[in-house]
């Protein structure tokens, strides 16, 4: 794809998203949506973008999307059931370049012990956590281009259909930060989409965006990017950077992506506050080494 076909399509998307018209027509399919018969829901909600409270605020329009067959509904915390679900949230990551045998077969243990989304590894390790995890529901996460995402093109797609060919079934794969500092839109795009390809269908791709290198109007480029080359989460940081995940970071790449990509916040959350903070500011995953260290407190909260 040409760099004149990226940027073209980059403004465009950022201006579609930016356009004011559509609030008007959803406040229209809200109005018509949570009226029944003399029943009506809570209409303060509708800024929140789908994290809000919805099981107390919108009880008529909660009823009717399980009606419609949704399998499940957002929930803000304390209200929603956050942190009794927040295992299947966490990718339990364990990325540090001495990472022995026993570590790595440990930190398998605890994954299937606490029945965490994934296994976060390097790929030297994946074929023995893909053994080590067979039959426990937990998948199997590496990383392609990692730490800098400096490295060819060729090299990334080589590293991900070994990774993939080993059992791997996530690749978290790190954006040339480089050229999309440069403003070379169509290397990013070409990139991400030659790695996406070489996933397939099957395997999830997030993209790292190092969002502590970028300003903001590098991020929305970037998480357009990633959208349009084929990619299935945009994730914070690599935990090898500068700085790590943030609120404000989360929540622009929500607003960004839409409910169209997940988010995935990594890069120093070592509590159960923190990790709950980044799955209401929109959140789908979180990467973190301390996920024992944040489900213990969960525990002790309890009693």
């Amino acid at each position: 794809m040409r760099d004149e076909d990226i940027v073209q399509q980059v403004t465009a998307l950022v201006l579609e998203r930016l356009r004011p018209v559509w609030q008007d027509e959803l406040r229209r399919d809200f109005a018509a949506l949570t009226h029944q018969h003399d029943i009506s829901d809570d209409h303060s909600c509708f800024e929140c973008g789908g994290r809000g409270e919805c099981e107390r605020r919108r009880p008529v329009t909660v009823r009717r999307i399980l009606d419609a067959g949704a399998c499940r509904v957002a929930a803000r915390y304390p209200s929603g059931p956050v942190a009794d679900d927040l295992a299947p949230c966490i990718d339990h990551t364990l990325l540090r370049p001495e990472a022995t045998y026993a570590q790595v077969t440990q930190l398998c243990r605890e994954a299937a012990e606490f029945h965490f989304a994934s296994v976060c590894l390097n790929p030297v390790h994946v074929a023995g956590a893909r053994a080590l995890l067979a039959g426990s529901g937990v998948a199997v996460c590496t990383v392609v281009g990692f730490p800098l995402g400096a490295n060819t093109t060729e090299v990334k797609v080589l590293e991900t259909r070994q990774a993939v060919e080993a059992g791997a079934s996530e690749i978290d794969m790190v954006i040339h930060v480089g050229a999309l500092k440069s403003g070379d839109f169509a290397a990013v795009e070409s990139d991400i989409r030659k790695v996406a390809d070489a996933c397939g269908p099957q395997v999830l791709l997030k993209v790292i965006l190092e969002a502590a290198l970028l300003n903001d109007e590098e991020k929305v480029q970037a998480c357009i990017l990633a959208k349009a080359a084929g990619a299935d989460f945009v994730k914070t940081s690599t935990g090898f950077g500068p700085g790590g995940a943030t609120i404000g970071d989360v929540e622009l790449m929500r607003r960004v992506v839409g409910l169209d990509l997940g988010v995935k916040a990594a890069g120093g959350i070592r509590d159960r506050d923190t990790a709950e903070r980044m799955i209401r500011a929109g959140a789908d995953r979180v990467g973190a080494s301390a996920s024992v260290k944040i489900m213990r407190e969960r525990d002790t909260s309890r009693t």
